[in-house]
């Protein structure tokens, strides 16, 4: 499928018309997926089975989610050590510089763990980008409970973050939004968006489903995309 955006830049090289971009976090911006990560090291027995559940769709994501957090047996000492050793796209930080040069709002939407995202994201000098995910609560010295102030009754996939309803708000306030994803979490909101940037199983995805994309591998490749999709200059996809 070939796409062009019909967006002409203005004088000054910003783009004359809205955009922003909205970025999955885990297995995107990470390179590992960090709720599993934290779930094969310190999940109690049980949270597999909430996996198999959510996998052959019993239930959503928000419920499996609360689950397995109430699972994990960890201190906050502990918790910490563990998301140092996360590593996330390493041209992920230009992507960002490159995109508020344009003047390009970048969003972290997310149905993974506001700590951990904010804790990684501090960690590489990103501590200033919005994030929109599940929040992570203490409860005990070892015990932790997550809530979902962003979950949805209207939610296709029974989320704790419901990825369609923050596109459309940003969509209301910027006008378009590329989207930036990697697997089924995004699945429903790429059908929505106003282009894609996809990897992994999105990609197969938005090829079956006729959503306007373009595949990257690295945030190297999604640098150079973000201008042709902004500006319209290129055929990207």
């Amino acid at each position: 499928m070939n796409k062009r955006i019909q967006i002409l830049p203005s004088s000054n090289g910003t783009a004359l018309t809205g955009w922003m971009v909205q970025s999955d976090f885990d297995g995107t911006i990470s390179l590992l997926d960090v709720t599993d990560t934290l779930l094969n090291r310190f999940g109690k027995p049980g949270w597999q089975e909430l996996e198999d559940a959510w996998e052959r769709g019993d239930i959503g994501s928000r419920e499996c989610m609360k689950g397995q957090v109430a699972l994990l047996d960890m201190s906050e000492a502990e918790l910490q050590t563990h998301l140092d050793t996360i590593e996330i796209d390493g041209h992920f930080i230009r992507f960002v510089q490159e995109a508020k040069a344009l003047g390009i709002k970048v969003q972290v939407v997310s149905d993974g763990i506001d700590y951990a995202i904010r804790h990684v994201l501090e960690r590489n000098g990103l501590g200033d980008l919005e994030v929109i995910a599940n929040h992570l609560v203490q409860t005990g010295e070892r015990s932790w409970r997550l809530d979902s102030p962003w979950a949805s009754n209207h939610c296709a996939r029974a989320s704790g973050n419901c990825k369609c309803e923050r596109l459309a708000e940003q969509q209301a306030d910027h006008g378009r939004v590329l989207y930036i994803g990697d697997s089924t979490s995004d699945f429903c909101v790429s059908g929505k968006a106003d282009f894609v940037l996809a990897k992994y199983k999105l990609i197969a995805y938005c090829e079956s489903n006729g959503i306007a994309h373009a595949r990257f591998e690295h945030f190297g490749q999604a640098t150079q995309l973000l201008e042709q999709v902004v500006f319209g200059m290129e055929q990207v996809a």
